[in-house]
């Protein structure tokens, strides 16, 4: 992309998350996940005061399970390490070790702008559409989306265990927070 931007990547203030649920026969044995992506950058691309384009990378192999609720016991660190090692085995991330989404076009929304672009999970290509919302906080911006991605729609076939009986909903919400100085 030309012109002048931002760029975003994991920190305490910018952050893209993953959270899963859990269904089946058993599903009360299994943990709700939430997913930090640790390795991910998102170049937007700016003309005069409104974005252009979007083009984000992330990078499979550094997802970090930090969160899990539910299940018959806590997710502490081992279980955490399992469940990582789940994941990146059901994204085949040696395979396929990068996320990318890249808008065609970018529409302005009342809460902020609509990202129509092409997302390539574990080597498929699907049009996704992204609503990031932008909110005034003084001295600076805070960006926030949410969107639901469809493993299944991707060739991935979600974890599952017990023959079935407690598996990872089709369905997974990624999370974008973020929140940048204003502009001079």
């Amino acid at each position: 992309m030309t012109g002048s931007g931002y760029t975003f990547t994991a920190s305490d203030d910018c952050r893209l998350l993953l959270h899963t649920g859990v269904t089946g026969k058993a599903s009360k044995m299994g943990h709700r996940l939430t997913i930090a992506v640790t390795r991910w950058r998102a170049e937007v691309d700016w003309s005069g005061d409104r974005p252009i384009g979007v083009d984000l990378s992330a990078e499979v192999d550094s997802i970090d399970v930090v969160h899990g609720e539910g299940g018959v016991t806590p997710l502490l660190g081992p279980e955490k390490t399992l469940a990582r090692s789940n994941a990146l085995k059901t994204f085949e991330a040696e395979r396929f070790p990068h996320i990318g989404f890249r808008t065609d076009t970018v529409d302005e929304t009342a809460g902020g702008f609509r990202l129509i672009g092409t997302l390539e999970i574990h080597g498929v290509s699907h049009d996704h559409t992204v609503d990031l919302t932008v909110a005034d906080l003084g001295e600076s911006w805070g960006l926030s989306a949410e969107a639901v991605v469809r493993q299944s729609d991707f060739g991935i076939k979600p974890y599952s265990q017990l023959m079935g009986a407690m598996k990872v909903v089709d369905e997974v919400t990624v999370e974008f927070a973020a929140e940048r100085p204003k502009r001079a």
